[in-house]
């Protein structure tokens, strides 16, 4: 089925990731009553919200967290949170096969087609595609593209895990991907991360995903302490990498093992290319204890 196929679902406004999250969890409360098969395929929805504004004070606060300066452009990982109540609202459907809660963050590839003035009207459209095995569970692809009238100024594309979740008509993946070895290299910057940095990142972008949010609510989950949000380790990183670029520019960011909080967090941030011609930058991070990577992925000019 195309994206054209899809059947449009018009939203009246932005939703409340609260009220989403909630929404879930009475999906999955019912889901466990019921005797009759889950669904096995993703809903053919495409769900809209036109001419939203963007919340100057919510910017600023998200700004001051990931850059430490408010600028008037939405930096790329805010442009994700802005629109990612609306992916979330096709994650929290009575009909999409996987739960919601407890879904763990994998990968994000984003295109930032232009830079963005706070001022904009902006119309978002989300949809799921790709259910896939995974040899955690199950994993799905939602794709988020963001307007400025009819102009195409953002998409995004997110990759999330359902850990545990085997659906019967999704064929199970066997074998362990084997990960590269990794060299921890010298560090560029130390992240300092406290017990509260999902709860501070939760309070400016709404997403109170309880793994997030407390070692008691993310234990509720299957987690042993609560992780910090893969979309502030983007944003934060992004931000850091990103200045150099001039826009339009598209990033990538994969994650290997989460963030257990309180945590301190290397980071290294490199120009990629030779040096008479920089193609744009590359960032890894790490746990230095452990020698485990968090996550690795580049931003680059298109």
């Amino acid at each position: 089925m195309s994206v054209q196929d899809l059947q449009q679902f018009q939203l009246h406004e932005i939703p409340a990731l609260g009220r989403l999250y909630l929404s879930a969890a009475g999906n999955a409360a019912r889901s466990k009553l019921s005797s009759a098969a889950s669904t096995q395929t993703l809903p053919a929805a495409r769900h809209t919200v036109t001419n939203a504004r963007v919340n100057l004070e919510k910017l600023t606060d998200f700004q001051r967290l990931v850059l430490r300066s408010a600028q008037d452009t939405l930096p790329s990982g805010y442009v994700h949170t802005f629109a990612f109540p609306v992916a979330m609202s096709v994650m929290a459907r009575e009909d999409f096969p996987l739960p919601l809660l407890g879904m763990v963050h994998l990968r994000n590839q984003v295109t930032h087609l232009r830079p963005i003035h706070y001022t904009e009207p902006l119309s978002v459209t989300a949809w799921a595609e790709n259910l896939a095995g995974h040899r955690a569970g199950t994993q799905v692809e939602l794709v988020a593209e963001v307007r400025s009238g009819t102009e195409l100024v953002w998409t995004g594309r997110s990759v999330y895990l359902a850990k545990g979740v085997f659906l019967p008509r999704i064929d199970r993946v066997q074998a362990r991907t084997e990960r590269e070895d990794f060299t921890p290299p010298v560090p560029t910057a130390q992240w300092r991360l406290g017990a509260d940095a999902g709860r501070n990142y939760a309070k400016v972008s709404g997403d109170f995903n309880p793994i997030h949010l407390s070692s008691l609510s993310a234990k509720a989950l299957g987690m042993k302490r609560s992780i910090a949000h893969g979309m502030y380790l983007a944003s934060r990183v992004v931000a850091e990498a990103g200045p150099a670029l001039p826009e339009p520019f598209e990033w990538n960011i994969e994650f290997e093992s989460p963030v257990f909080l309180p945590a301190t967090v290397s980071v290294r941030i490199s120009d990629a290319g030779t040096p008479g011609e920089i193609t744009g930058t590359t960032f890894t991070g790490w746990n230095q204890r452990s020698r485990r990577r968090h996550f690795h992925g580049w931003a680059r000019p298109l």
